[in-house]
């Protein structure tokens, strides 16, 4: 498809789609729900049980943290699958959307089973919302737009909008007021997110509003049986393990769900390559497009140490006080909310720029640098654990130059895989390739909260070796990365290009087309 003319292009948001306003705000507010409260999450459950916690320890919270994480991202690749073979994009944002808003409902009631019931509802509708509205967001654009990078990066910048928003609120709640109090401010922040969409849904027009790829009827019904028999099947566990039925070790489910995630990300991945009916430029497009999950992967388990490790770093190991006002502990991860809002737009004018000046890095690259970027953040913390190791609480500029780091590396890595996936990833499985990518989140999470379950604060005698080995593992898969894309850059060119197995023999016979 040729891209359009500037004079024809819809800009009507910021000199982007207006389409991307209704996904910016409607994102916004979900952020703003999800990160508020998973910044939470650690944190209450190690708090003592007079303070209104559930007194666990931290290697037992942080698993639990991994997988709560890690199951949220997880579910997007149903969710994706759904969305393409079922129902659309649309309605799986919105009906995700809703089951969001009852999980956060849930938290807010002040009881142990209700509180893992809301964490399963959260992350059931994270796993409808999460990755198809990220999906629609590519979907507005044509494959030669250039404005694609930089739309992503503003709406990058929504979604750290609403988690600023979601932390300030629950931060406050959680010190001044009570835990519940906090959960059910998210699920407000949810309801104005549905709202919004609802209004704005037109701007979306057709982008998204059916199922680009949808099943027969006999497929249909046998679909939904099989969601309908996950469900219940998940009810019973729920029920088993709420009663005592069932025991379960979280350290030890979050191991095999960690090897689990990472065999199906392989396994699935390969079996597009095996009988995805790919061309020869597909085919070399999603291998670019593997090594950039790659880079996700070994990211997210670095960068996830914020709602865990680095949370529990900031409550017990820094001085919150500034005069007579301790900063509350979520507060910290403020940070990285308010630098990447203050960045997106330079990095979004940096790629703008480079691109007319012929110079467009390569999507490897990017994320190469992101992930050596993140991975020299936990350096400071070497240095901040050492200090730390002394028995003085340690200064709070530590934890902002840890945050700069990372937020710097996630600009350079997070926004651009987006876009690399909506653009790289062929269009008859937007959904489920985004699903697919979204998996990376889910592994790095799972390995993140296995990372700081030995990132114990009552133990900082092995903090720093932690933190070194963590550095070393980000650097050097991102050098890896980094020599690999040198290769694939040329993969990545092909984006765009017309399809030798694509083209017609002669104007008059209709184009070949895949059947799957």
């Amino acid at each position: 498809m040729e891209p359009k003319n500037n004079l024809q292009q819809d800009n009507g948001f910021f000199g982007q789609p207006a389409g991307l306003q209704t996904l910016f705000f409607t994102e916004m507010w979900e952020r703003m729900s999800y990160y508020g409260m998973r910044a939470l999450l650690v944190l209450f459950m190690t708090a003592a049980l007079q303070d209104g916690g559930l007194a666990m320890n931290v290697a037992t919270a942080t698993a639990i943290y991994g997988l709560y994480t890690g199951a949220v991202y997880f579910m997007g690749l149903p969710g994706g699958w759904i969305a393409d073979r079922l129902i659309g994009g649309q309605r799986a944002t919105w009906y995700g959307g809703i089951v969001i808003m009852c999980g956060h409902i849930v938290l807010a009631i002040p009881s142990d089973t209700s509180f893992f019931l809301g964490l399963i509802l959260v992350v059931l509708g994270t796993g409808m919302l999460k990755p198809n509205i990220s999906a629609l967001v590519g979907q507005l654009y044509d494959d030669g737009d250039d404005r694609r990078d930089a739309g992503y990066t503003l709406y990058y910048m929504g979604i750290n909008i609403g988690s600023l928003i979601g932390y300030l609120v629950t931060g406050y709640l959680m010190e001044n007021v009570g835990w519940h109090w906090a959960f059910g401010a998210a699920a407000v922040g949810m309801f104005f997110g549905l709202v919004q969409y609802r209004m704005t849904l037109p701007k979306l027009g057709s982008v998204g509003q059916d199922a680009p790829k949808p099943l027969s009827d006999n497929g249909r019904r046998l679909s939904w049986m099989i969601i309908t028999a996950f469900l219940v099947g998940l009810g019973v566990v729920f029920v088993a393990t709420s009663t005592g039925a069932m025991t379960i070790d979280p350290v030890a489910i979050a191991q095999y769900v960690a090897a689990a995630a990472t065999i199906v990300f392989f396994v699935y991945y390969l079996s597009i390559f095996l009988f995805g009916k790919l061309t020869k430029n597909e085919a070399k497009r999603l291998g670019a497009l593997f090594l950039v999950c790659i880079a996700s992967i070994c990211f997210w388990a670095g960068f996830e140490q914020a709602g865990s490790s680095l949370n529990l770093f900031a409550r017990d190991l820094t001085d919150r006080m500034v005069g007579t006002f301790e900063i509350p502990t979520t507060w910290f991860q403020m940070l990285n909310s308010g630098f990447l809002i203050a960045l997106s737009p330079f990095f979004a004018a940096l790629w703008v720029n480079l691109t007319k000046k012929m110079i467009n890095p390569s999507y490897g690259f990017k994320s190469a640098l992101g992930l050596i970027i993140m991975a020299s953040g936990f350096i400071v913390m070497f240095f901040a654990s050492q200090a730390a190791a002394s028995g003085m609480k340690v200064s709070p500029n530590w934890l902002v130059a840890v945050y700069f780091l990372h937020t710097v590396g996630e600009l350079c890595l997070s926004p651009v895989a987006l876009s690399a996936v909506s653009k790289l990833a062929p269009k008859r499985m937007a959904g489920q390739m985004m699903g697919i990518f979204v998996l990376t989140y889910s592994i790095g999470s799972l390995l993140a909260g296995l990372i700081a379950g030995n990132l114990d604060p009552e133990n900082t005698s092995t903090m720093p070796d932690m933190y070194m080995q963590i550095t070393l593992f980000g650097i050097g898969v991102g050098v890896v990365v980094f020599f690999i894309a040198l290769k694939t850059r040329k993969w990545e060119a092909l984006a765009g290009q017309p399809d030798p197995e694509h083209v017609a023999i002669n104007a008059n016979e209709p184009v070949k087309q895949d059947k799957l």
